[in-house]
C-alpha cells in the first residue's frame, strides 16, 4: 500500500465546518501528504479526482497542492484576502451550546493563511469588511484580530465609515444600507490595492472555502497564464459539498435566461460565475472597480463582464467547497430574491459592457427587461418548467433552438396569468 492509501485509510469521511478538530485534522493530513516521499502536485490532483474517497482526504490532497506550489514561489508576492460581513456574529464565534452554528471563521482564516505561507516568499493582509452589518460584525471581527496571534495582519473596515463619497468606485452608495455586499468587497479591495497588493483574493465570511487552497489561484497567474483566476466549482476535479434541493423544477427556466442573456460569459466555459474565490491582480483590479455597475451579489457577473469587455484573459481552477448553508444569504431572504438580484444584475452589465452580441442575447434581455420586474415574477416560475426544457441538460440551457425568448416569453405570460396577476 502506498504511503498516499494508508493516509486515505485513516482519513475522515465527513468534514464538519464547526468543528475545531477536524480543522486541525485536516492540517495535519496535509502535512503528512507533503511528508510523503517524493509527493508531486500531479499525485495530489490525481488523489483528489479519486470519486469514493473519504472527505477529508479529497479537501486535503487540494490545500497539499496550494502548499507545495506556495513554498515553490521564488519571488515575493503580496496578498491582500477580502470578504464582507453582514449579519456574521454567529459564524464567526466558536461553536457552543448557545451557538451551535458558529464556525470560528475569522480566526480559520488567519490560521489557514497562516499556515499556507508560513515559511514562503508569499505574504498576506486579510480585510473583515462591514456591509453596514445590524450586528455590528466590524465590532466582533476587530475583537478577534486583537487576540489573535496572526491579527496583525488583519484590517477591520466599515462600509459606514466611507460612504457617501464625493468621488471614485464607492460614490453611488448613498448609505451603505444601499449595498448589498459589494459596496463592502470594493472597500476591501481599494485598501488592498492602496497597501501595495500584487494581487487580491475574495471569498465569503463563512468557512465554505478552506483559504489553505491559496496557492491553486495563484498558480496560473504567477506562471503567466491569467491575471483573473476564478475558482470553479463545477470542475470535474473540484471538491463540492452543497445542496442540490434548494430551487424548484423551474431552476431550469432560470439558469436557461441567465445562460442565453450572459451567453458572452458562458460560452467561454466560465459556469460558476458566483463562487467566492477568485483572484484578481492588482492593476487589473483597479481597472475594473473604478466604475461599478451594481453594488449587490450579482457584482460577480459585473467584473467578469468588465473584464471581458477589456479582452483580459482567465483562468479556472478546480477546489474544495464545502457549502455553510444554514447561515447563507440565499438561506436567510427569499430564493427568488437572490435570483431576482443575479438575473437582473447580470442583465444590467452585459448591456453595459455591450455583450448582447447575438439576436438570442437580445431577445432575451428585452424578455428580462419587459416580464422580470421582482422576485414575485420568479416565483411564478419556479415550481414548473415548460415541454420545452423539461428534458434538457446542462449544455442546452441558453440554446434558443432548445427554447427561444419568444417561446419562453409566451410561457412566462401564461404562468403569470395562473398565479392571478402580470
Amino acid at each position: 500500500m502506498s504511503e498516499l492509501s494508508e493516509l486515505r485509510a485513516r482519513a475522515r469521511v465527513n468534514f464538519d465546518l464547526t468543528d475545531p478538530t477536524s480543522h486541525a485534522g485536516l492540517t495535519e493530513l496535509a502535512e503528512r501528504m507533503l511528508g510523503t516521499e517524493n509527493v508531486s502536485q500531479a499525485a495530489l490532483r490525481a488523489a483528489s479526482q479519486t470519486a469514493d474517497a473519504e472527505l477529508e482526504y479529497r479537501i486535503a490532497t487540494k490545500i497539499a497542492e496550494s502548499r507545495q506550489f506556495l513554498r515553490s514561489v521564488d519571488r515575493p508576492v503580496r496578498i491582500g484576502v477580502v470578504f464582507a460581513m453582514w449579519g456574521e456574529r454567529k459564524r464567526l464565534q466558536p461553536r457552543s451550546e448557545i451557538n451551535p452554528l458558529g464556525e470560528d471563521a475569522l480566526r480559520c482564516k488567519l490560521d489557514q493563511l497562516a499556515w499556507a505561507c508560513h515559511d514562503t516568499r508569499v505574504s498576506w493582509r486579510i480585510y473583515p469588511v462591514d456591509d453596514g452589518c445590524p450586528e455590528q460584525s466590524a465590532n466582533l471581527a476587530a475583537t478577534i484580530l486583537q487576540s489573535h496571534a496572526h491579527g496583525s495582519k488583519g484590517r477591520t473596515l466599515r462600509l459606514e465609515d466611507y460612504v457617501p463619497s464625493d468621488a471614485g468606485p464607492l460614490s453611488r452608495l448613498a448609505s451603505a444600507d444601499d449595498s448589498r455586499k459589494a459596496g463592502a468587497i470594493i472597500l476591501g479591495c481599494m485598501k488592498a490595492l492602496e497597501a501595495g497588493v500584487d494581487a487580491v483574493v475574495y471569498t465569503d465570511a463563512d468557512n465554505s472555502v478552506h483559504l489553505g487552497q491559496l496557492g491553486i489561484l495563484l498558480k496560473p497567474w504567477l506562471e503567466g497564464n491569467a491575471n483573473i483566476v476564478l475558482g470553479n466549482r463545477k470542475h470535474s476535479d473540484s471538491v463540492l459539498v452543497k445542496s442540490a434541493d434548494r430551487w424548484g423544477p423551474g431552476i431550469k427556466v432560470l439558469r436557461h435566461m441567465q445562460r442565453m442573456v450572459g451567453e458572452e460569459i458562458f460560452s467561454r466555459g466560465i459556469r460558476d460565475t458566483q463562487a467566492a474565490f477568485k483572484l484578481f491582480e492588482a492593476n487589473t483590479l483597479h481597472s475594473i472597480i473604478q466604475s461599478p455597475t451594481v453594488y449587490d451579489f450579482s457584482f460577480d457577473t459585473d467584473w467578469i463582464s468588465a473584464a471581458i469587455a477589456k479582452s483580459e484573459k482567465f483562468a479556472q481552477v478546480p477546489f474544495a467547497f464545502v457549502d455553510s448553508e444554514a447561515e447563507s444569504a440565499s438561506a436567510k431572504q427569499n430564493p427568488m430574491t437572490t435570483w431576482e438580484t443575479l438575473l437582473l444584475g447580470l442583465n444590467k452589465s452585459v448591456d453595459r459592457f455591450e455583450l448582447l452580441k447575438t439576436p438570442a442575447s437580445r431577445k432575451m434581455s428585452a424578455l428580462i427587461n419587459e416580464e422580470i420586474h421582482d422576485h414575485r415574477d420568479l416565483e411564478a416560475l419556479i415550481n414548473t418548467v415548460p415541454a420545452e426544457l423539461e428534458h434538457a441538460q446542462d449544455k442546452d440551457f441558453g440554446d434558443p433552438d432548445v427554447m427561444s425568448p419568444d417561446a419562453l416569453r409566451e410561457w412566462i405570460r401564461a404562468q403569470k396569468r395562473a398565479a392571478d396577476y402580470a
